[in-house]
């Protein structure tokens, strides 16, 4: 199954395999899941693993061909009409493993799975299919799959997620969690990440009932699931589901065991994504001393860098230069000097002395990073350069530097835009390139890369994020810009739903969103609608937050122009917003042209 890790995080594990099973025909097809990494500050970057057993295909022996030469009872076996033989599916599934086993490629592997569910099909006792044949039909998935064809294995795993009866027993039980999770890792391979939550909760859900809720194997799989929350930006369902993971390890593994640090980095990871910068540092603290006393260095130092991370976002620059320089040394003679680890950490230090105003050093650092990921060492990862690359832009950002900003997010989405499972990824740098060309007046360029990025979330089910949100917000913007100003109108609707939902009125997101749909009717003609919004901002800022921001006065002044032109005073008691905004309003422009409004537009 794909491991699934935090936007945020370049894993440095081994790619998963997803095997055929041997000969236990019942149990799960499941691979263990990755555990989280060192963090980093990209906004989107996630690594899936390879999802497949080997693709190389071997040369045929003299002997094995003169063997297939020499057989003709197995031709015979495997014509179409001897598939209702009952010991034929068994040996043709079994076929199926060795041909993955000796190398020779999925696609003769593929055609004996393919006979081994069609018998095992045919053969069905009583018209009711065995376990046997939700087994083939996981492995043809898991074939497809490593063939890349994940939308053909979708309809055969959920044909096969059907055939087990979970009240007939524990296998049973145990092929429909199986399924339940070999199909919400293809849809996450497919970025499609709220089917492949729903997924994942059926087979917690069946385990549970099948093991009881304290069983060791269903904490792995809340782990998992936790992680796919995260990765999907569910933070409050993924802490929920982690603090789950540490209860039942507390149970049944030692204290400072490897389980219960895996656990603490990524409750360090929830917790700092929600802000609770302190309780991820007490989480990494207790992670590291529970990988020392296990002896894993490298580890230790990937905690080190995480930690690097919190001091630096608590503005303790000299405790976050010392963690990493911690990290730095064991990389470099652990893993040589010109690993992608070296480079995220020269990354890490690159941003801290941006922060701390040494230009000379952050820019630097950024250079020995882009010199390792230039030539890269063997082994390293398509994901682990797109990731390095994409953070190195937000600096050179930084440096007002937009065009080699936008180079260096080409050259990450490139690498990455053919990979399964980084729909989300390639969206999210897909954003970032669309406010850079917003940002040098490539208005056109940046609503198309807006309108990609839109278009990819909405598939994997980002639809309702607060990131989602915020580039809603974003394309509105370029819309203006390009005097498209329905479109902008419905996108700043969109936005202010969702970011009303994720972060509540009050959050500054969710204000300049009001504030951009108020100038949007204003342009429109909808001076009453626009009014209302901002009647009602104004009490938000009076009764909730205060006058003393600059934008109090700004609005005021807007909401005063209105109101003239509208030839009434303020209304005091503002109307709720809840039904104010009504996309299929009837609601009759004015007979006037459209004209801009006085006020700007907030990003």
């Amino acid at each position: 199954m794909p491991g699934l890790v935090s936007v945020k995080t370049p894993p440095d594990a081994p790619p998963l395999r997803i095997t055929v099973p041997d000969e236990a025909p019942h149990t799960p097809i499941r691979a263990q899941p990755i555990r989280s990494e060192p963090k980093s500050n990209s906004p989107a970057t996630r690594r899936p693993p390879s999802p497949s057993p080997s693709t190389s295909r071997a040369k045929p022996s003299p002997d094995r061909g003169s063997a297939r030469k020499k057989s003709p009872p197995e031709k015979n076996l495997l014509n179409e009409s001897s598939l209702d033989n009952p010991d034929l599916g068994p040996f043709l599934l079994k076929l199926a493993r060795d041909t993955i086993a000796s190398g020779e490629g999925p696609g003769k592997a593929l055609d004996y799975a393919l006979r081994a569910s069609k018998s095992f099909e045919k053969c069905a006792v009583d018209g009711e299919p065995s376990l046997d044949l939700a087994m083939s039909l996981h492995v043809v998935a898991a074939i497809y799959c490593s063939l890349g064809k994940f939308e053909e294995a979708l309809p055969v795993l959920e044909r096969a997620i059907k055939v087990p009866e979970v009240g007939k027993g524990a296998d049973h039980a145990l092929a429909a969690f199986s399924g339940y999770m070999q199909l919400g890792d293809t849809h996450s391979m497919l970025g499609q990440l709220d089917r492949s939550i729903e997924c994942y909760k059926e087979g917690l859900q069946i385990q549970m009932e099948a093991l009881g809720d304290n069983d060791p194997r269903v904490a792995e799989t809340c782990r998992y699931l936790a992680e796919a929350h995260v990765q999907a930006m569910q933070f409050d369902e993924a802490d929920n589901l982690c603090k789950k993971t540490l209860e039942i390890h507390r149970v049944h593994s030692p204290p400072a065991s490897l389980e219960e640090a895996a656990d603490r980095r990524l409750m360090a990871l929830i917790c700092e994504a929600k802000g609770d910068y302190e309780a991820a540092l007490e989480h990494l603290v207790l992670a590291s001393m529970a990988m020392i006393a296990n002896g894993q260095e490298n580890e230790v130092a990937a905690i080190d860098v995480s930690i690097g991370n919190i001091y630096s976002s608590l503005s303790r620059f000299d405790e976050a230069v010392f963690s990493y320089q911690k990290a730095l040394t064991v990389f470099k003679s652990s893993k040589g000097d010109n690993h992608p680890s070296v480079a995220s950490v020269f990354v890490r230090l690159a941003d801290l002395y941006y922060k701390t105003g040494k230009l000379r050093e952050s820019r630097s650092y950024c250079e020995n990073a882009l010199r390792i990921y230039a030539k890269p060492v063997p082994g390293t990862t398509s994901e682990e350069i797109a990731s390095g690359m994409t953070e190195i832009s937000a600096i050179y950002e930084l440096f007002n530097e937009p065009e080699e900003a936008l180079k260096l997010l080409q050259k990450a989405m490139k690498l990455l835009e053919d990979k399964p499972g980084q729909h989300s990824t390639v969206a999210g740098i897909e954003a970032r390139m669309g406010v850079m060309y917003y940002m040098v007046g490539r208005y056109e360029v940046s609503h198309s890369s807006f309108e990609s990025a839109v278009a990819k979330l909405r598939a994997s089910g980002e639809r309702k994020s607060a990131f989602f949100g915020v580039v809603l917000n974003q394309m509105g913007l370029a819309c203006i810009q390009l005097f498209k100003i329905d479109e902008a109108a419905e996108l700043f609707e969109e936005a202010r739903e969702i970011l009303e939902q994720e972060c509540g009125p009050c959050h500054q997101d969710t204000l300049g969103v009001y504030s951009n749909l108020a100038a949007t009717y204003d342009a429109m003609g909808r001076i009453e609608d626009a009014i209302e919004i901002l009647e009602y901002v104004l009490k938000l800022r009076e009764e909730k937050l205060g006058t003393a921001n600059p934008d109090f006065d700004d609005e005021k002044k807007r909401l005063a122009e209105l109101l003239k032109e509208a030839g009434r005073s303020r209304n005091k008691k503002a109307k709720s917003l809840e039904n104010l905004i009504d996309p299929n309003s009837k609601r009759t422009k004015k007979e006037t042209s459209k004209k801009w409004s006085a006020f700007g537009f907030r990003s």
